[in-house]
């Protein structure tokens, strides 16, 4: 019985998801932009799970705010984390124009310079503002992006994720299970990755967030937090640049939607091997990066599960 209604749960999802995903790319632009506030602002008004969670996490960016204020910013970001879903829904129908031309970058010679020499770029990102538009836009303007994507349930919105990545220009791996081996990935996402930074590829990944269960614990916005390994481990491996990226969106009255994309290239730098020692130490380095980031546009920041050590196995505070 428990499986019969599983293959219903799951039927009904991947049903509503598909629907949701055309109705967004049907609707008007300002139209389908108005109702994803709409949307947040509804999911905010219920308090679930998710955004007790999103506002348990602003707090360690927003230490100085008091709950209204905090209540305001975690509005602030579901209403960021819809315009994300929006973006993503509409984004295979923009062409070159659209995507380079909504896109801002800072800071990126240096990542330019290493791959025009043929040097592999590993860069680790937070779950900050649309980095499906920013991978879209290195398509098109810096490099190819190979990266790994989470297993999603059920396996059809798995698959059409993947499709929606590869049409903008993205190679996409999937993340294996926990219980597969290999750093920050199975053996076989691994070796792709290493192979892909060895030719000189580009491959950002999201890294705030331990999926493997092999991370790293580090200071992330000044409390314990549990964050990917990976990016740090292939560097050493492969003698890539490494460095952290920020993603995050601005105002913008020349856009369509009214936003950009803003695209912040942090300091690269080396890592000499992927002992546990240097491992950490980068891992710890690209933590600052990410937190300097997420303090500087916190509403960007869709974080909707546990990342720190003291929320682990511990529901977010009521709303």
């Amino acid at each position: 019985m428990s499986r019969l209604l599983d293959r219903v749960r799951d039927r009904v999802v991947v049903v509503g998801y598909l629907a949701g995903w055309r109705l967004v790319r049907l609707l008007p632009e300002r139209t389908a932009y108005a109702l994803g506030d709409l949307v947040a602002r509804v999911l905010v008004r219920r308090g679930g799970r998710g955004v007790r969670r999103l506002r348990d996490n602003l707090a360690r960016a927003l230490p100085q705010a008091d709950a209204q204020e905090l209540r305001r910013w975690t509005a602030r970001g579901v209403e960021s984390y819809l315009r994300y879903w929006v973006d993503a829904f509409r984004l295979p129908d923009w062409d070159e124009q659209r995507v380079v031309g909504t896109i801002r970058t800072e800071g990126d010679a240096a990542v330019r310079e290493a791959l025009a020499q043929g040097r592999g770029v590993v860069g680790a990102l937070a779950h900050l503002g649309n980095w499906d538009h920013a991978g879209a836009w290195s398509h098109h303007r810096l490099a190819t992006v190979t990266t790994v994507a989470e297993r999603l349930r059920p396996e059809a919105v798995l698959r059409r994720f993947l499709r929606f990545r590869t049409e903008i220009g993205i190679e996409i791996l999937v993340h294996p299970h926990r219980d597969e081996p290999g750093p920050g990935g199975g053996p076989g996402v691994t070796e792709v990755l290493q192979e892909r930074l060895r030719a000189g590829g580009f491959v950002p990944l999201l890294a705030d967030r331990d999926l493997s269960g092999r991370g790293v614990t580090v200071d992330l916005l000044g409390e314990p937090a549990r964050v990917a390994s990976g990016p740090a481990v292939l560097a050493g491996r492969t003698g890539s640049l490494l460095l952290a990226i920020g993603i995050v969106y601005e105002r913008a009255a020349d856009s369509p939607s009214g936003w950009r994309t803003v695209v912040r290239f942090g300091e690269p730098f080396e890592v000499p091997d992927d002992s546990p020692e240097q491992v950490a130490a980068a891992t710890q380095r690209l933590a600052d990066g990410l937190g300097e980031q997420i303090r500087r546009d916190p509403a960007d920041w869709h974080m909707l599960q546990a990342v720190f050590v003291a929320d682990v196995g511990r529901e977010p505070r009521p709303w």
